[in-house]
């Protein structure tokens, strides 16, 4: 983000100052107002992205989450930050929903957010500071990569997520609201909350948050 880093609320940047060279880790925690999904298609698909970790399938109210940045070198010598958030269900405590993220500063200068437990889909990130301090995240261009197979997703098959993240001065807590539409079929998934954070010491990531497999592709 560059200079505009400076231009977020002071507590986003604490937030969002996870770093080897900070030396300390956040961990949020909180509850999802609401967690909503479009319609009835969809849900297979985010079925088949809880496999891997990517997005949460079940719509619910009042959800309590989690949310861990953690930073640490991946094996090609990427400074890397995590974004795990775990939903606990009430009516499916056996099943929570699990959303992770790694993100690395690409060779170009952008992030790139890598989704899910093996890093599957890379995608590119848009970042902007709003007025009033607040985080503005847009996703971009996305690709798919396993093995030797890698190829631009398409995006009729995918979304864009539109996350706003602030901090309410007055209660004392980080406000958050995302959704991922598709251009074609509109709404997808998406939800809004609030929680508080913890920011303890970390010299190392803790091997519940890191992905179990890394990709080199940026």
């Amino acid at each position: 983000m560059g200079a505009d880093f400076d231009r977020l609320h002071p507590m986003l940047r604490r937030r969002f100052g996870v770093s080897l060279a900070a030396g300390y880790a956040c961990v949020g925690r909180g509850v999802m107002a609401s967690i909503r999904r479009g319609p009835w298609w969809t849900v297979p698909f985010l079925h088949i992205g809880r496999i891997r970790n990517i997005l949460a399938p079940y719509p619910g109210e009042n959800v309590p989450f989690t949310v861990e940045n953690y930073a640490y070198r991946d094996p090609f010598g990427r400074e890397t930050v995590t974004f795990v958030r775990t939903f606990d269900y009430p009516h499916h405590p056996e099943r929570p929903g699990r959303f992770d993220a790694t993100m690395i500063l690409g060779a170009t200068g952008r992030i790139v957010d890598y989704l899910g437990t093996h890093q599957h889909l890379a995608v590119d990130l848009d970042l902007a500071v709003e007025e009033d301090g607040s985080l503005h995240l847009r996703s971009d261009a996305q690709r798919f990569s396993a093995g030797p197979l890698a190829f631009p997703f398409p995006m009729l098959f995918s979304g864009r997520a539109d996350l706003r993240e602030s901090f309410d001065d007055e209660a004392g807590e980080y406000v958050i609201r995302l959704e991922v539409r598709n251009r074609t079929f509109g709404f997808l998934f998406g939800y809004e909350g609030r929680f508080t954070c913890e920011f303890p010491a970390a010299v190392e990531a803790p091997a519940h948050v890191l992905p179990r497999r890394h990709d080199r592709r940026e």
